[in-house]
């Protein structure tokens, strides 16, 4: 690569990090290309923590109330938190990023592991905005070695993950010493996010085992969209202040027997609990669909007879074993699996042979057997498209999962795809439209990436399907696409999906075995609370910039029998373990009370924040009918007993009853539970009728900013007031 066109320069004096912070903040405008130091004051540090926190706050300071995702004010903001970057406690490498979505038009935050997250902030930043449009392509730069932000003309013709980020790495580095890659991380999208909604931002860390770069994903609404918008081709982030204490903290020795006392647990217990260390989250794959839960055709079903050929023992065969698979340093849980020497067969790549990250359970899940595909290589060579393309794997199945069973209904046809056949299972004309999708030539392709959502308009307005069908069947809430588990036998994850701050994504709440197997939660309340709980629990990871992954998918030996169960749910140990290493780091004196305090601010925050913007109401809570139980009879006749239970359970006698009525009846019942859960958890939430945070809430919170407080006033009414 010859040298790249220099655009703009601008020197800094690196902040060394003190207590997990850096206390500055970086503002870059790609399209004015100028840059900018912010102070990071003891209140936002107080109220918004780090991470997704700082990226919410800057991100409410950077924007208008009509601000849209492609408007340039629009930014997008990554932050890793005071804990990121840590070596001693595993997943500590994390970095959220925040903006306006262009699935959802709302706030919208997205994380991923990697190395950039930890980079940045020992290049001396707390927080990168990125804002402005650019005329050309674009490569930033921040050197904490040189101490200097730079952007560049993109020389890339070809813009897809793979093409340049292993090029960039070897750019920025010292060419005589192939491990010094290891200094520097690159966020990358690609073709796919800049011609669809689906955009993800990938981003790299250098495995020094493999002598490769590899990717991990903020997969989740839109944010390499915006990414490609704003023309910035990549990110390049670069410090050799790499050690076990460049986060400065105040306890290194709690620190450390806090981490060691995990790393014992990761490598006595994991091979008998999760396996992470052998198949990664795939281990998910054969108890879902034991237990109903793993999406198949569309959502219409959680079991499949063929699903023992995307088992993870099939995973385990086909990733390499024996090398250590963390995304950050110290994180012995090492769940970032690979594929080594897997062959392209299909598109622009074919015939390179290539390591393939992942995938993962929601890849397998949603490009498996969400639309009938049960063959692990045709998930591996999606998997690698669609980190190529920059594509979010979840709302690629779920959207392409959509597609098929709207082909099979005959509510299109070949005249629309433009020749695909694209029924379930047909895995050569899906991948087709995924390469399609990326090219962003074919106009039936360049509708699919616009999300279930707007595909349901234009379905019905130009091709004449059945709108009401459609708005049945759309596994999508808030404009964001259903992650990977079938939610429709729990009524508290129609919460945990349907009642979250930005669409139906797990990173709230998980809740299917505490309410449906185990039932923990058998009144309103009780889900409520647990709606509550978990929701902000799982919201505090990405304040500070961990994994959520060494909360639950590793538990002490004795967790289940020390614990009652609704506590063991927790995992009372791990919660301990976050408090210690927060305050250890920090100096804090944090309890696990105030853990969830500093959350809860949070994500009041962002509802508020949400209402700003023109959503954040009870009517955008909405839920599709098959996330609350059968739509179609086949899908009642698959488990007819147990259905026909559940009638009988909510005293309704089926016998002799056409399933159809069988199913508008459980419909009826379901629908009055989803509003009476609705008002439970809002009541709980300390929200108003509407699902509007209260004023009382918010100075019980601290965040009784007036522009705050202004936005709940000019919307809240008194008549929603329980």
């Amino acid at each position: 690569m010859e040298n790249m066109k220099l655009l703009a320069e601008w020197s800094y004096e690196p902040a060394k990090a003190h207590r997990g912070y850096t206390g500055k903040t970086l503002k870059i405008n790609v399209g004015e290309r100028t840059f900018e130091a912010k102070d990071v004051t003891e209140d936002m540090k107080e109220k918004f923590v780090g991470g997704r926190g700082f990226g919410l706050k800057l991100l409410w300071d950077a924007v208008k109330d009509t601000t849209k995702w492609n408007d340039p004010e629009n930014e997008i903001v990554i932050s890793g938190g005071p804990l990121c970057g840590i070596t001693q406690y595993p997943g500590s490498g994390k970095f959220y990023a925040v903006f306006i979505s262009p699935l959802t038009e709302q706030t919208y935050d997205s994380n991923a592991g990697g190395h950039f997250g930890p980079l940045l902030k020992f290049a001396g930043w707390d927080a990168l905005e990125i804002q402005g449009k650019s005329d050309k392509d674009v490569v930033v730069v921040i050197d904490g070695d040189e101490g200097k932000v730079k952007i560049f003309e993109s020389p890339f013709e070809d813009i897809n993950a793979y093409s340049i980020t292993e090029t960039l790495h070897e750019y920025f580095s010292d060419p005589n010493d192939i491990n010094d890659r290891k200094h520097v991380s690159v966020i990358t999208a690609g073709k796919g996010a800049e011609h669809t909604y689906w955009g993800c931002l990938n981003s790299s860390f250098w495995d020094s085992h493999r002598k490769i770069a590899r990717l991990k994903q903020a997969g989740r609404g839109g944010g390499g969209t915006v990414f490609r918008d704003k023309k910035i081709a990549a990110l390049v982030v670069k410090s050799h202040n790499l050690s076990g204490t460049a986060n400065d903290p105040v306890d290194v020795d709690t620190l450390t027997k806090v981490g060691l006392k995990l790393h014992k647990e990761i490598f006595t217990l994991d091979a008998k609990q999760c396996r992470m260390r052998t198949v990664g989250t795939p281990h998910l794959n054969e108890i879902m669909n034991e237990y109903h839960l793993l999406p198949t055709h569309n959502y219409k079903f959680g079991q499949h007879p063929e699903a023992d050929k995307i088992h993870s023992k099939v995973y385990e065969k086909l990733f390499t074993q024996g090398i250590p698979d963390g995304c950050w340093y110290g994180c012995t849980l090492a769940c970032a699996k690979a594929v080594d020497h897997y062959t392209i067969k299909t598109g622009p790549c074919k015939g390179q042979v290539v390591t393939v990250d992942g995938p993962e359970y929601e890849t397998v899940a949603g490009l498996g057997s969400n639309v009938g595909v049960f063959d692990p290589e045709f998930t591996i060579e999606a998997n690698f498209y669609a980190d190529h393309y920059g594509l979010d794997t979840i709302s690629l199945g779920t959207g392409i999962a959509f597609v098929c069973e709207c082909y099979e209904l005959g509510y299109i046809t070949k005249e629309h795809t433009n020749g695909l056949e694209l029924k379930f299972g047909n895995k050569d004309d899906i991948m087709e439209l995924i390469h399609r999708m990326a090219e962003g030539k074919d106009e039936f392709a360049k509708i699919v990436g616009m999300g279930v959502r707007r595909m349901k308009d234009i379905f019905a307005e130009k091709f004449g399907a059945p709108r009401d069908i459609l708005e049945k069947i759309g596994m999508e809430g808030q404009g964001i696409e259903v992650s990977e588990y079938v939610p429709k036998e729990s009524i508290a994850q129609w919460g945990g999906y349907f009642l979250t701050l930005k669409g139906p994504q797990h990173d709230e709440a998980w809740l299917i075995f505490m309410d449906r197997v185990n039932k923990q939660l058998p009144t309103f309340e009780d889900k409520a609370e647990a709606l509550h709980y978990f929701p902000n629990f799982r919201t505090w990871f990405s304040l500070v910039g961990l994994c959520k992954l060494p909360w639950n998918d590793i538990e002490p030996a004795d967790n289940a029998t020390k614990y009652p169960p609704q506590e063991a749910a927790k995992v009372p140990e791990h919660v301990q373990n976050y408090v210690d290493i927060f305050n250890a780091v920090t100096g804090k004196n944090i309890t696990k009370e105030e853990l969830i305090l500093q959350s809860e601010r949070v994500y009041n925050f962002q509802r508020v924040f949400q209402l700003r913007l023109g959503k954040g109401t009870r009517k955008h809570h909405n839920i599709p009918d098959r996330a609350l139980g059968p739509v179609f009879p086949d899908e009642w006749e698959a488990r007819a007993e147990y259905y026909d239970n559940e009638l009988k359970q909510a005293g309704v006698n089926p016998e002799g009853m056409p399933t159809e009525e069988k199913i508008k009846k459980l419909n009826e019942i379901r629908r009055k539970q989803w509003e009476e859960l609705v008002d439970a958890v809002y009541k709980r939430r300390g929200w108003d009728r509407n699902g509007i945070p209260t004023v009382e809430t918010l100075k019980r919170l601290g965040i009784d900013y007036p522009e705050v407080v202004a936005v709940v006033e000019k919307h809240a009414k008194p008549e929603d007031r329980w």
